[in-house]
C-alpha cells in the first residue's frame, strides 16, 4: 500500500500493574482507509483504541496520528489534534439532559468560536448526513437504539475530522439497522475522505466495511491484511475467531494456584 499513513503504531507495550496487555503492537492505517480491529475478549483491542484516542498512555512505544507522536505531545498539541478526531462510542454517550441537536453541537462549543445560529445549522446538516433530519429537537430517550448510534455519529463528524474512530458500532442492533450503519460508514469514507478505525467483534460488519483487518490475540497482532487474506489465513487462532470455535487451553496448576494466593 503506497498511500501515506494517517496512523502509525510502533512497538506498543502496555501493562496494567504487572499484567502485560499489549506486547509489541505494530500497525499502520493509510489515509482514506477503513481499518477494522478484531479480537476475542481480553485480546487488547479496547486498550489499543484508548491509546489511539490519547486516553491512556502506553508503557512504551509510539503512536503517530497525522504525523504527530501523541505519546510525546503536549496538552495544547493534543487539544489541536482532537479537532481532527471524531469518536463514536459503543453506547452513544449522548447526554440525556440535552436535545439531539445540542448533543451534536458539543464539539463545536468546545473547539470553535461559532455563533449559536451557525452551530445549530452545522449540527442539523450533520444530522441530515446520518438520516436524522428533523429529529434534532428530540431527547435521546425518544430515539431507538439505531437512531442513538446515528446521532452519536453525527456528533463525531460535526467537525469534519480526518480521523474517525468507532467502538462496536453494530453492538445491540438488529441485522437490518446494523447493515444500514455499515453503509453509512462506507459512505462517510467515500464522500468525506476520512480515515476510519472500527473496533468490532461483528464478523459480517467487519467483512463488509473493512479495507483491511487487524486481528489481535493476547496483546499481539496475529494478522493484518485484506478481508480475503484474513479469510484464507491458516493461523489456527484466526480461524477460531472466524468460526466462533472455543479455545481449549491447558491450565498450569502451579501458576493457577499462584494467582489465587497472590504468590
Amino acid at each position: 500500500m503506497n498511500a501515506a499513513a494517517a496512523i502509525e503504531v510502533e512497538g506498543l507495550v502496555t501493562h496494567y500493574g504487572s499484567r502485560l496487555i499489549l506486547d509489541g503492537v505494530d500497525f499502520r492505517v493509510a489515509q482514506g482507509e477503513i481499518m477494522v480491529i478484531m479480537g476475542g475478549s481480553g485480546s487488547g483491542k479496547s486498550t489499543l483504541l484508548r491509546h489511539l484516542l490519547g486516553l491512556h498512555a502506553p508503557t512504551s512505544g509510539s503512536i503517530r496520528l497525522l504525523g504527530k507522536d501523541i505519546t510525546r505531545a503536549s496538552a495544547d498539541e493534543m487539544h489541536e489534534l482532537r479537532t481532527n478526531m471524531g469518536v463514536s462510542f459503543q453506547g452513544g454517550a449522548l447526554l440525556s439532559s440535552m436535545t439531539v441537536a445540542e448533543n451534536v453541537m458539543l464539539p463545536l462549543r468546545e473547539h470553535t468560536r461559532l455563533d449559536e445560529q451557525t452551530m445549530n445549522i452545522v449540527a442539523r446538516m450533520k444530522l441530515e448526513v446520518v438520516n436524522l433530519g428533523g429529529f434534532g429537537d428530540l431527547r435521546p430517550s425518544q430515539l431507538s437504539g439505531g437512531m442513538i448510534k446515528r446521532a452519536a455519529l453525527a456528533r463525531a463528524i460535526v467537525m469534519d475530522p480526518k480521523l474517525l474512530f468507532f467502538d462496536e458500532p453494530s453492538a445491540g442492533l438488529d441485522p437490518v439497522v446494523a447493515a444500514e450503519l455499515d453503509e453509512l460508514i462506507i459512505k462517510l469514507r467515500d464522500s468525506m475522505q476520512m480515515t476510519i478505525v472500527v473496533v468490532t467483534h461483528e464478523l459480517d460488519s467487519a467483512f463488509k466495511i473493512a479495507d483491511r483487518i487487524t486481528v489481535l490475540d493476547r496483546g499481539r497482532i496475529l494478522l493484518s491484511g485484506t478481508v480475503d487474506e484474513v479469510r484464507r489465513s491458516t493461523n489456527e487462532r484466526v480461524q477460531d475467531l472466524l468460526n466462533r470455535r472455543p479455545r481449549e487451553e491447558e491450565i498450569d496448576a502451579d501458576e493457577y494456584l499462584r494467582r489465587l494466593t497472590g504468590g
